[in-house]
């Protein structure tokens, strides 16, 4: 097997139900999102983009979430009664959007402690998925966009969203 980069008892190991990559030590029982501090990063691009194939037909994408009280579920892992307008989410959004474009921080970065939604703690990261697996304002705007790129906000049933594709 090709050197993944990894510490000692470290292995690379793939989620069915998330369809993304983490990191399993087998000693420890310890498996993480994020790769294990002293991993070689340079080692491990190389090696995931040599063994992780994306799926035929999707983009993989992360997304920061900002809900509001007429949100599907005005409630998140942040704040159990979210009551803040949708304006006012739009709000906070576009000054997340400034930051982001301003090379501040990376989506990816803020999503993890502003985003409402629980992929927070995967950075934003949604995995792969294809069309009609996403409401469609949000698909739409996705599947759009170019790797690397970050919408302009979208309104969807869930709340207002920063999309950045990322396959």
């Amino acid at each position: 097997m090709a050197d993944a980069g990894l510490p000692a008892g470290w292995e690379v190991r793939h989620s069915n139900s998330k369809n993304l990559p983490y990191f399993f030590n087998a000693a420890s029982k310890e498996s993480r999102w994020e790769p294990p501090e002293g991993t070689d990063l340079d080692k491990l691009k190389a090696y995931m983009a040599q063994n992780t194939r994306k799926p035929e037909g999707k983009i993989r994408a992360a997304h920061l979430l900002v809900k509001h009280k007429d949100s599907r579920r005005p409630s998140s892992w942040k704040e159990q009664d979210i009551t803040r307008s949708k304006e006012e989410a739009i709000q906070i959004l576009r000054g997340h959007q400034g930051r982001i474009q301003s090379g501040e921080i990376s989506l990816r970065d803020l999503a993890q402690s502003e985003s409402d939604c629980n992929s927070a703690r995967k950075n934003g990261d949604l995995g792969f998925f294809g069309r009609g697996e996403m409401q469609k304002e949000f698909e739409e705007v996705a599947f759009g966009l170019e790797p690397g790129q970050v919408s302009a906000v979208v309104d969807t049933a869930s709340g207002v969203h920063l999309i950045q594709r990322l396959e």
